[in-house]
């Protein structure tokens, strides 16, 4: 689960839900299945808050220099960054509380975060509390499952896809509004001066 904070390629998904299968049915040893359950859900979800700040760190300390050094070679410019801090500032804690259930977003939100200077203690405390609510029914669904826990990949795959239209949409969304905002914002100075 730290691994995946920090955003490398491993998906909770898959980790959580295995563990919770062996967790309840007393595969992995150690104490009673509730209290296995709730040490995984624990460690689980505290693991992937280190990674996010292992992550949120990439983002405040390396993100905006890193983008205006090498965002070239993916046509990002500096009012590119800046409307994203932008966004961020507006929306920020609700996306990074929200996208936690995303599978592939829930990684990402974390560079974004750091490069707006968010709160450490609201990032900490949005994260850990959607990982601890996404970690909960990945167990569940697994300890559901039992050893057909298996048969939740082909959806997660599936919900993959959605999870990432639904996100785009959504970030057009805010780039429109936040354009005709802008451009309001210009045309209002414009007929003052």
């Amino acid at each position: 689960m730290l691994l995946e904070g920090m955003l490398l390629p491993i998906p909770s998904e898959v980790v959580m839900t295995f563990s919770g299968y062996l967790a309840y049915y007393g595969l992995m040893g150690g104490f009673n299945s509730i209290i296995n359950v709730i040490l995984l859900l624990i460690i689980g979800s505290v693991g992937d808050l280190v990674g996010a700040l292992i992550a949120y760190a990439i983002g405040k300390y390396g993100g905006d220099p890193f983008i205006l050094k090498y965002g070239k070679y993916l046509m990002l410019k500096k009012d590119t960054v800046d409307r994203t801090k932008a966004w961020f500032a507006a929306y920020g804690e609700l996306s990074v509380f929200t996208t936690r259930f995303l599978p592939v977003f829930r990684t990402f939100i974390s560079i974004p975060a750091g490069m707006a200077l968010m709160s450490l203690k609201k990032f900490s405390f949005f994260t850990l509390l959607g990982d601890l609510i996404y970690d909960a029914i990945l167990i569940y669904i697994g300890i559901v499952l039992g050893s057909r826990w298996e048969v939740i990949l082909k959806y997660f795959d599936q919900f993959s896809y959605v999870a990432v239209i639904i996100f785009i949409a959504i970030v057009i969304y805010v780039y429109l509004k936040l354009r005709s905002r802008n451009i309001k914002t210009l045309k209002n100075g414009k007929t003052n001066k």
